[in-house]
């Protein structure tokens, strides 16, 4: 865990929000393929085995914003009806994702670390 200004951090056990998590697993799946906002919404609780997922009310502000941004492109698959909107990863937002990527990793590794040493000592389960 960092220490800042020699404080201990005292927020547990992560200092991610679930926004930033959001953004950067839109992100991360934007890279690979174009998604519409339900089927990003679907690849999160696939990959995260059902434990969690993000809400509309999350994810459609931020493929906005990331549009906005210039990070994303969107369109309409059919843009009569403008029913379902499709995005992929521009460029600009392949570096803003590998900028983001490696400024989180530390914080899910000391969130890792706390959750294994935890269902160890208190748990006794072996991870």
């Amino acid at each position: 865990m960092g220490v800042y200004k020699n404080e201990r951090n005292r927020q547990f056990p992560s200092k991610i929000s679930t926004t930033s998590f959001v953004k950067l697993y839109i992100l991360h799946l934007l890279k690979d393929r174009s998604y519409y906002g339900n089927e990003i919404i679907e690849e999160i609780k696939t990959r995260l085995d059902n434990k969690w997922e993000p809400s509309p009310g999350m994810v459609y502000p931020l493929l906005r914003d990331l549009e906005a941004k210039g990070y994303v492109k969107g369109w309409w698959d059919e843009p009569d009806k403008r029913s379902i909107r499709r995005y992929k990863l521009t460029d600009e937002g392949f570096k803003h994702y590998k900028i983001i990527l490696l400024q989180n990793q530390a914080i899910f590794e000391d969130a890792l670390t706390i959750i294994r040493n935890v269902l160890k000592d208190i748990y006794n389960k072996k991870i």
